[in-house]
């Protein structure tokens, strides 16, 4: 036996003996009270008939492997404690989990677990002993390290042809299987690659629960393993009154889509997984069928769970759910639908431990095997969708950098207000927010992002906001005594409000030629949704203001504060605002008695005029650029934007790494108009927010660049 082994036993024999001598005291004596005894014996821990613990009873030899031992016995946790590993089988029956599996100095101490990905969570708590086994035993790494023996990742849709296994005998592409009970793979989602995730798409982190509420044992009883119901009404109490009915739970606020398109957004987010779970499954079933070659049945409760459905009924018969009926015509685009389904169903929790993550999953297996997933939805509202750039840009980094933080973390915003909201501007133009410092990447946003918890569930009482102008505005306007009034729509522009200005423009291009290519000179990106710049015009000058020319300040339509407009959740414009006036009018068709500012004749909505004015900037911004010997292009999607295009087919051009090369013959006439130009196009809602100060924009970048504005109407 190694020495480590050993040792291990020989420590848990010294403290089981004291517990037993201490049971076993004389009568004269108190015997010793073993803590939370009853909790943990009602616990499926301590099921001593649970086929967890007996599997293994009447194997040849009768033993627990390596790979099993962890979890499935007390000897195999204590000794995979001591290196994340077991050396040696364990003999079965080898008993339930005890209490010195857990209470043990090297359980106390267990603060890293590394999941079957390779990727290792450091700095955990107490829950590191429940994620050490409720982990899985695959992954996305797995499932494509299987697909690469098979040399099988360029033909999904054909059954490979078996290979030689490690015993010499031909070996085919089976079902590869998640395990039980995987519920820190559907809490830390993306982060342990737990589910498989498709090449190309972006999936949910570590779902943020409120404080406390954000471990294994923070929300299960450790000893009974049942959870903590009563935390769970304090907030769900409406939703549900007992256990069953957590089921029920949604926060609209921040789930408030019909993912599985069945038309309820009522229903709680364990039915939103049922319901793709059943598209998915039907999907399977048919992609078996018509492409694998044969029909295909599952049963949760039999090994391997997927079998052939011997008379096509589409329903698991007697005598199908059997080993050897094992389904056996894998392709690979189907072995990884069905384990995502596999991972879907055997974590019952999933719908609270990361139900965004099930859905993406489910989802993306849906359409990867041909499935309609027009009516079904998968990234949620802006503010809450965790699974894209804005929030998962830094994963990587590791961190979210100070002039980041305060709008792309859940708890950015609220330490830069009760910070004291301080916004620094530079003698450069550069914005910085003061007293917010990096922070780890957030899965989107929470409620405590913009409601004060302190004051719950009032928002934030926001005054003023300062721009990267410099210039400090306030939805709420100001008092008789001329201070600044909170409004709740200062929430939303202390992040809708753009990161660079005119100001920040001139800065960076004081004393330079406006028609000399100057290599010092680099893009300035407005950034997106700068909402809240278009709203003020002229007030914060954040779109690029020529000099001598006249801008609108603070748009004038009746109805122009954030929240009047878009629901605070959704995000979505609040159309039924519009038809008050614009009644049956779509909003990009909507116009006021306005003249035709891009002179083309056409009755359009004013969205019509600002995109003929927009195609006409770009086309005078690469006009004058290729003149300067640089053609330009521009990607919406890739930073920094603006590429050098020397062949002029419309697309980047690559360097000798295959990397796009960013523009690099900047004037500043260039520069300006570009500038410009970004702003309109990261501000999708400059129609609605203030068309006049955007109209002027444009026409007065195209009248920089020297295009002919004579048709033009310029507000």
């Amino acid at each position: 036996m190694p020495l480590k082994k050993f040792l291990v036993l020989v420590g848990a024999l010294v403290v089981l003996t004291a517990i037993l001598a201490a049971c076993g005291a004389k009568p004269t004596e108190t015997p010793l009270e073993v803590p939370f005894k009853d909790a943990y014996t009602s616990s499926g821990h301590a099921d001593a008939a649970a086929e967890a613990f007996n599997h293994w009873n009447d194997e040849d030899p009768a033993e627990i492997p390596t790979s099993c031992a962890n979890c499935h016995s007390a000897a195999g946790y204590l000794d995979y404690l001591q290196d994340g590993k077991v050396d040696t089988a364990v003999p079965a029956p080898a008993g339930t989990i005890t209490c010195i599996t857990c209470h043990n100095d090297a359980a106390k101490n267990l603060t890293n677990v590394t999941f079957p990905s390779g990727v290792t969570l450091t700095g955990l708590g107490s829950e590191a002993r429940c994620i050490a086994c409720h982990q899985g035993r695959e992954s996305k790494v797995s499932v494509d390290e299987t697909i690469a023996k098979f040399n099988a990742a360029e033909t999904p849709d054909v059954v490979p042809a078996p290979i030689t296994g490690q015993d010499g005998k031909p070996q085919s592409l089976g079902f590869i299987n998640i395990h039980y009970f995987a519920a820190a793979v559907t809490l830390y989602g993306s982060e342990v690659h737990g589910g498989y995730e498709y090449d190309g798409k972006v999936y949910d982190v570590k779902h943020d629960h409120v404080e406390d509420l954000n471990t294994c044992i923070g929300c299960h009883d450790p000893h009974t393993l049942e959870i903590r119901f009563e935390k769970c009404a304090t907030c769900h109490g409406e939703q549900a009154k007992s256990v069953e009915e957590l089921k029920n739970v949604r926060v609209k606020q921040a789930s408030g889509l019909d993912y599985d398109g069945d038309g309820n957004t009522d229903e709680g987010m364990y039915y939103e997984i049922q319901g793709l779970q059943e598209i998915l499954y039907a999907q399977i079933q048919r992609y078996a069928k018509e492409t694998a070659g044969k029909p295909i049945v599952y049963d949760a409760n039999a090994y391997p769970y997927f079998f052939i459905d011997t008379n096509d009924n589409g329903t698991v018969d007697e005598g199908e759910a059997v080993f050897s009926n094992r389904y056996d015509t894998w392709t690979t685009r189907l072995l990884k639908a069905a384990y995502n389904y596999q991972v879907s169903v055997k974590d019952p929790g999933a719908f609270a431990h990361g139900s965004k993550y099930i859905i993406q999953l489910l989802y993306d297996s849906i359409e990867d095997l041909g499935g309609d997933v027009s009516a079904l939805n998968r990234d949620d509202a802006g503010h809450f969708a965790g699974n894209t750039m804005p929030f998962r840009d830094w994963d990587e980094a590791g961190v979210v950098p100070y002039r980041c933080v305060k709008c792309h973390t859940a708890e950015g915003l609220p330490t830069f207000i009760q910070g004291g909201g301080t916004t620094i501007v530079t003698s450069n133009g550069t914005t910085l927010t003061a007293g917010v410092d990096p922070m780890s990447p957030s899965n989107g946003f929470q409620c405590i992002t913009c409601h004060d918890e302190a004051n719950w569930p009032n928002r934030y009482a926001v005054a003023s906001v300062v721009f990267p102008s410099g210039k400090t505005v306030s939805y709420g306007g100001r008092d008789a005594d001329g201070k600044f009034v909170a409004d709740d729509s200062n929430l939303c522009i202390l992040c809708h409000q753009g990161r660079e200005s005119t100001t920040s423009v001139n800065n960076a291009l004081r004393g330079k030629d406006p028609d000399t290519v100057d290599p010092s000179i680099s893009f300035k990106n407005i950034h997106y949704f700068a909402a809240g710049a278009t709203i003020f015009g002229n007030e914060v000058q954040g779109a690029y203001q020529f000099e001598g020319k006249e801008y609108v300040g603070m748009s004038a339509h009746p109805v122009n504060k954030c929240i009047d407009c878009h629901d605070a959740h959704a995000l979505e414009p609040k159309v039924e605002s519009c038809a008050t006036c614009h009644q049956g009018a779509k909003p990009e068709d909507i116009r006021m008695t306005s003249p035709d500012y891009d002179g083309d004749g056409a009755t359009e909505g004013v969205l019509g005029e600002i995109e003929t004015l927009s195609d006409a900037l770009y086309a005078e911004i690469q006009r004058y650029a290729e003149a300067k010997g640089t053609p330009i292009v521009y990607d919406p999607y890739a930073y920094p934007y603006f590429f050098v295009d020397m062949d002029k087919d419309g697309k980047p051009d690559k360097n000798d790494q295959g990397r796009s090369i960013a523009y690099n013959a900047w004037t500043p006439t260039l520069l300006r108009a570009a500038y410009n130009y970004q702003y309109i196009m990261k501000d999708a809602g400059g129609f609605g927010h203030n068309p006049k100060y955007i109209v002027q924009i444009l026409i007065d970048s195209i009248e920089a660049l020297g295009g002919d504005v004579t048709a033009y109407i310029r507000p």
